[in-house]
């Protein structure tokens, strides 16, 4: 089970001067027993998917129970994982090498109730983005979209961002085009998709968090956390990291809303890092393999 510590009230839970976006209730240490990084949190905020620092090898870890499922012992499988939202089906890359040692990624799923599994793109050189529901995976391999039934469901056309030599794409109905809203001089990363699917969130390398609406139009910066991701339709969550060249001594959990209010959620003490939402839950890592849940409500 995990370790509940709670901020003093003196913090306020509220370190920005701009104003609250959330209201944190409790900051709770995950009981684990080794060290790990938190690859996502469930929609539900149940159970946790860890991984190694590298991204080596995928873990179950239930909220509840602490009980354990090992889900993928590969390299990547830790990477950029989507969980379907009724949190029964869990996609993720798997690492691998051709004979002339290339590294190759497949993308694949796994259904965690029946532990049924299924390889969604075969290993390639180009995965460079996909999407997830409960019934379909949507992938852009090599610039081109495909996409395949989960279970017995029939597969539907999701909308895909994917990064293709830095910049940022969009795949609707099929189709892929270029959407990079900053301009092609940019490098583009982290980019998510909102909840009700209308709005884009994504990182312009060295510059900050952007959004903006499919088209890539309306562009708004929200600030300059990374490794932004979204809370609910108007709320992002991202870090605020600071290193000396070589190391990351600093790091905080921000929140914000798309109108520019913010809010530091994690105070100095820990070096809070890659944050991941569900409904009330914000989970994190830290250099030192250790795992928090910030409780929230809004």
């Amino acid at each position: 089970m995990m370790r509940k510590l709670l901020f003093a009230l003196a913090l306020g839970f509220s370190m920005s001067a701009m104003g609250q976006v959330l209201n944190v209730t409790s900051v709770e240490k995950v009981n684990l027993p080794e060290q790990a990084a938190v690859a996502a949190i469930s929609p539900q905020g149940d159970y946790l998917l860890l991984t190694s620092a590298t991204n080596q090898g995928l873990v179950k870890l239930d909220l509840n129970t602490n009980q354990r499922q090992v889900l993928s012992t590969a390299p990547s499988a830790g990477h950029n994982v989507k969980i379907s939202p009724d949190g029964q089906t869990v996609v993720y890359r798997e690492g691998s090498f051709n004979k002339k040692h290339l590294r190759l990624s497949s993308l694949n799923s796994v259904n965690l109730a029946t532990g049924a599994s299924q390889v969604l793109v075969k290993p390639t050189r180009n995965l460079q983005g996909y999407n997830v529901d409960a019934t379909s995976a949507c992938a852009v391999n090599k610039g081109k979209y495909s996409n395949k039934a989960i279970g017995n469901a029939k597969a539907q056309k999701l909308p895909v961002l994917s990064i293709d030599k830095g910049q940022l794409m969009i795949t609707i109905n099929g189709k892929t085009r270029k959407l990079s809203p900053n301009g092609d001089q940019y490098s583009y990363m982290w980019a998510s998709l909102s909840p009700d699917g209308t709005q884009v969130l994504y990182y312009r390398a060295a510059h900050g968090t952007y959004v903006c609406n499919l088209d890539g139009s309306n562009v708004r910066k929200v600030g300059k956390m990374r490794a932004p991701v979204w809370y609910d339709n108007n709320t992002i969550v991202g870090m605020m990291d600071l290193d000396d060249g070589e190391f990351i001594y600093a790091s905080t959990i921000v929140a914000a809303t798309l109108d520019g209010t913010t809010q530091t959620l994690t105070d100095d003490a820990t070096i809070a890092m890659y944050p991941h939402a569900a409904d009330g839950k914000i989970a994190f890592s830290t250099p030192a393999g250790e795992a928090y849940i910030i409780n929230v409500t809004k």
